[in-house]
């Protein structure tokens, strides 16, 4: 039984304001008062809690920053040996300026990279030098671009404004009121809703934001055409791959899809679980940095440039990208095979390296509860979205899938007699951000 972890969530709530540091690590957002919150010990995909149960991680696998698994040897090896030799000094590291011509090469459009230590930040710091660059401080945005002030003002209008975005419910608090009216929503493939906001602020719209492909399949031409609406207006495109980067390919997914920004950020998977996030760009938009204070001692610091150089030379090496794709759509068949054989409604969404399940139920929350909740009895940590790993192996994955058997047949028993939540031990799960206290 897990104890201790749920126990010092509670404490945690008491004397941290919302528990933690990051609202997708709530133990609400995946089984209240029961999860196990902490972790004494993380090693490829498998995760030991505080009271020493083992679990393989299908939920979030260090909330997607994990891509080569826990404890990389390959990577923390180089990790270590920078320590050795100083991580922080009054000198710059070398390995900046490697990481910025790797970035270069992957992304031969690109002239020119700054670097930064979160998305959300890195983010802030695009928006920031293309205000600058375009001269004008309108923005369209699309998706979920972290919590500074600039996107969070959305909601000063209207506080449903982001709900589409990805989190509902966030609230505008402490952001000043100057900001309303200063960035606005379009939803992914309504090039209309786009068209609309160029067209209601012809002279203000600066900044076009949006993540090239997450939950929803891409409509052919879709971002050709914002590509084409962003040079018409003389706006800068921003691509926010924090969450899509480095799954599908090495490097941006837009070089998938054959679509080039001005400029694309990258964070999470690119260091294996060490902080790193990078802004890159044309050489005509990023020089415009210059023009602007943008500084932090802490992104100077030489662990993160290490990591990121030693996570996508393992990427190259070994493929792995390939991995994550095929992975995730083993999880995807096993999943849609057990909603055929028990009549379970399921919905399959997001790309392969972040698939997403939804039950098509009544009370789906309380059924994706039940989920989790068993699941975590048979040692797995599970959410609504996997980020698969290259520390997953087919074998584990046929495993879960054939421990998820038993459990679909229970919600299937549960759904015919209408009785999920009574199985519950707690409350269900809920997605978006509420107060804890």
């Amino acid at each position: 039984m897990n104890k201790t972890g749920p126990a010092l969530w509670q404490r945690a709530k008491g004397i941290i304001p919302g528990g933690n540091q990051l609202l997708s690590k709530r133990s609400e957002r995946f089984l209240p008062e029961a999860w196990p919150a902490y972790y004494a010990r993380a090693s490829g995909c498998e995760v030991w809690d505080l009271d020493g149960n083992r679990y393989y991680d299908f939920a979030q696998m260090g909330v997607g920053s994990c891509i080569l698994g826990y404890a990389d040897p390959d990577v923390d090896t180089a990790v270590k040996r920078a320590i050795d030799h100083g991580s922080m000094c009054t000198l710059n590291c070398p390995e900046e300026v490697a990481l910025a011509e790797k970035l270069i090469e992957i992304h031969p459009w690109a002239e020119m990279v700054r670097f930064a230590r979160t998305g959300g930040e890195a983010c802030a710091v695009a928006v920031r030098i293309a205000r600058a660059a375009s001269g004008k401080s309108g923005i369209a945005f699309c998706g979920y671009h972290g919590w500074h002030d600039w996107y969070l003002s959305a909601n000063l209008s209207g506080t449903s404004n982001l709900d589409g975005q990805l989190l509902p419910g966030l609230e505008p608090a402490g952001v000043p009121r100057e900001l309303t009216s200063t960035v606005f929503p379009f939803n992914y493939n309504r090039l209309d809703e786009l068209e609309k906001i160029v067209t209601d602020h012809p002279d203000e719209i600066g900044v076009i934001i949006m993540e090239p492909l997450r939950g929803s399949a891409l409509q052919e031409g879709f971002l050709d055409r914002v590509r084409e609406i962003a040079t018409r207006i003389d706006a800068v495109l921003i691509f926010d791959e924090v969450t899509s980067g480095f799954r599908i390919n090495v490097g941006g997914i837009h070089l998938k899809l054959g679509v080039e920004p001005d400029i694309t950020v990258f964070g999470k998977a690119m260091g294996n679980g060490y902080a790193i996030s990078a802004i890159v760009g044309r050489r005509s938009v990023m020089d415009h940095a210059q023009r602007s204070f943008i500084s932090s001692t802490f992104w100077t610091e030489k662990i993160g440039f290490v990591a990121a150089l030693a996570t996508i030379d393992k990427m190259v090496e070994e493929n792995v990208p390939d991995y994550l794709v095929q992975y995730g759509e083993l999880i995807n068949r096993g999943w849609l095979e057990l909603s055929k054989n028990y009549n379970v409604p399921v919905h399959i969404s997001g790309i392969p390296p972040l698939t997403h399940i939804s039950f098509e139920a009544p009370e789906p929350a309380a059924v994706q509860t039940l989920y989790t909740q068993e699941m975590l009895f048979k040692g797995y940590l599970l959410g609504a979205a996997v980020y698969t790993t290259y520390a997953y192996s087919e074998e584990i994955i046929e495993q879960f899938i054939l421990d998820s058997d038993p459990v679909f047949r229970m919600i299937a028993n549960a759904l015919e007699s209408g009785n999920v939540k009574s199985l519950l031990k707690h409350d269900a799960a809920y997605s978006g951000f509420k107060r804890l206290t």
